[in-house]
């Protein structure tokens, strides 16, 4: 029997999505997911109304609310969106010539993905409305294709990853040649306009392997009428844009001149001003949080020691603040305070770098 309280009925319409984002289907149900609907901030008192079902679910519905906070239009999204809509001018491009290509590269924990799934997103939202659901000749219209690659890639392998996306039946039986082939036709059948590889440093440029890759991708830059974002850590120094090559020979690399490099930085307190864009942001992300006495200075009180704890990266705040939620939950101290914050463990380089300051 399904429970019928409210906080359950929230939960059956705004529970945790889980997006395969590989896939087309969940690539779509990302695309067209809804907001969730606002959830209601009770008081203590309001908390100590509730029957025990009633408490369990309400408490399940914040937990889903907290871990999944809006998000937040930083100056890093803003600054990266612009390089992105830059390089996608060059889309507009007839199909005799080339277009550029975006790389978002940064350190881990930055939300390079985010920024890159949230462009996507928005992109196949306005191409859809355009154009349509349907190309001109009946296919489904795919504008984005989000392709994430896994450790030791190989130029196959990335042909199966975009078949797999586009759900192509004959993806594991042909050969590497006519997988590539098959793909092209998938990106022109489906008029995909932006193609987004994700986890890119899986890929070693500076071996056989990792070239083959790199020259397949310049490949099918070349035959697909679609711009390409790169995702992933350290790929300037991992001699992405030179190819692999060195020496003399990087200045011949096409990547460099066709690729234009979009840095994530993390947020610093080295000036008053970067000290106020911090604050900014945890403002920001406080007006969401769902706990009975959360509110103003909840988490801009704690500016310094988040930033020790986080170093300014985002990905390490998201996690340490969905993690504190829980805790204020389960303790019932229903807002985060500098000691319940001490008690979060979060990841493994946050906490390092913590500790040695």
């Amino acid at each position: 029997m399904i429970s019928s309280n409210r906080w359950a009925q929230w939960l059956a319409t705004n529970d945790t999505n889980r997006f395969v984002l590989s896939r087309k289907q969940g690539w779509h149900e990302f695309v067209h997911s809804a907001r969730r609907d606002p959830l209601e901030r009770l008081s203590r008192d309001e908390l100590d109304e509730l029957g025990e079902e009633e408490r369990e679910d309400y408490d399940e519905a914040r937990r889903v609310w907290n871990a999944n906070l809006p998000t937040v239009k930083t100056q890093q999204l803003t600054d990266a969106y612009d390089v992105i809509d830059q390089v996608m001018a060059s889309g507009r491009r007839d199909g005799d010539r080339l277009r550029g290509s975006v790389v978002i590269d940064a350190a881990p924990g930055l939300g390079k993905t985010t920024i890159a799934t949230r462009y996507g997103r928005d992109l196949h939202r306005r191409e859809v409305r355009r154009h349509g659901p349907r190309t001109r000749v009946g296919h489904q219209r795919l504008p984005v294709a989000f392709i994430p690659l896994s450790s030791e890639i190989t130029l196959k392998g990335l042909n199966v990853k975009l078949l797999e996306f586009f759900g192509h039946a004959a993806a594991e039986r042909a050969t590497s040649p006519r997988l590539a082939s098959m793909a092209v036709d998938c990106v022109v059948s489906c008029e995909t306009r932006l193609i987004i590889i994700d986890e890119l440093h899986f890929v070693d440029f500076r071996h056989r392997r990792g070239i083959e890759v790199s020259n397949h991708l310049k490949s099918l830059a070349n035959e697909m009428p679609a711009t390409f974002v790169y995702v992933g850590v350290g790929l300037q120094e991992r001699r992405f844009f030179d190819e692999g090559l060195i020496g003399d020979g990087a200045a011949l690399a096409q990547t460099a001149r066709r690729a234009t490099r979009c840095p994530v930085t993390p947020y610093t307190n080295d000036s008053p001003a970067a000290a106020r864009a911090w604050t900014d942001l945890l403002a920001a992300l406080e007006q969401h949080v769902v706990l009975a006495d959360a509110g103003p200075g909840m988490l801009t009180d704690l500016a310094s020691e988040l930033f020790r704890r986080t170093q300014g990266h985002i990905g390490s705040l998201t996690t340490l603040i969905e993690r504190a939620c829980d805790q204020a939950i389960r303790t019932g101290a229903e807002t985060i305070t500098d000691t319940l914050v001490a008690s979060v463990s979060i990841d493994n380089a946050a906490t390092a770098r913590a500790n040695a300051k």
